[in-house]
């Protein structure tokens, strides 16, 4: 089995800013499955398997807030790393409109594989970062950074920001009570009742962090140039609330 931290990859750790970002859908390499789990090339650029744009925007935010950032270094259809174990969409054999052939009938033993190579590992470490920080007296936010489809099961989705919370909401409005200049919506197009804040339940929660999740429409990071105009555009308005909410 490959060496656990090669599923994932921690940016600028000791980061001296408020926050902690998290990119969990960063890449869409599949070379650790058994041939690509059955898919083609163009579903393994599609979003089914990672979040586009996302980890372009995680790093230009790390940059922009001076702060640590983990993401994963392979596909979300291996592993959703904001699955837990016992969820059906950890390793999902369906996504969206696409089946997922190398997941279909996994057996317990093959689901354990997984978990122990890529869950326990990220988590782990995140966990990690984030205890080493609270032990120094570091004020810290958890922000995880995702990108969604313009249009889901032929619904075009008019909202371009999304900001998701989990059990406290205050950082999330701190940042949407800020002018981006995009159409900002809280608990859009997703909320923690579709089961996407796992990474925020587990970390944030407990150790009373603010915390939030950014959705981007991904038609507007589609290039590095975009993804960095949208890390330059929010970062302000989350340093600004990050500080507010601290």
């Amino acid at each position: 089995m490959s060496d656990p931290a090669s599923f994932f990859q921690i940016d600028n750790a000791e980061g001296g800013g408020d926050a902690v970002i998290v990119c969990e859908h960063a890449s869409n390499d599949l070379t650790a499955a058994a041939n690509a789990l059955g898919l083609g090339a163009d579903q393994r650029q599609a979003h089914i398997a990672w979040d586009p744009g996302a980890l372009g925007v995680a790093k230009g935010l790390s940059s922009a807030l001076d702060a640590p950032l983990i993401h994963a270094t392979a596909s979300r259809l291996i592993y959703d790393l904001n699955r837990p174990p016992d969820s059906p969409g950890a390793m999902p054999a369906r996504s969206e409109a696409y089946d997922i052939p190398g997941n279909r009938d996994l057996t317990p033993r093959q689901r354990l594989e997984r978990t122990r190579a890529h869950y326990i590992p990220f988590h782990a470490a995140l966990f990690s970062l984030l205890a080493r920080r609270l032990a120094s007296g570091r004020p810290t936010a958890l922000i995880t950074v995702h990108s969604f489809t313009p249009v889901y099961f032929g619904t075009r989705r008019e909202v371009e920001f999304g900001i998701i919370h989990e059990a406290d909401d205050r950082l999330a409005r701190a940042i949407l009570a800020r002018d981006v200049g995009l159409l900002t919506r809280l608990n859009d197009p997703y909320s923690a009742a579709d089961g996407v804040t796992h990474t925020l339940a587990l970390h944030a929660t407990p150790l009373g962090l603010g915390h939030a999740m950014l959705e981007i429409r991904n038609d507007l990071i589609a290039t590095p140039m975009a993804q960095q105009a949208m890390a330059d555009r929010l970062a302000p308005a989350i340093r600004e609330a990050v500080k507010e909410c601290l």
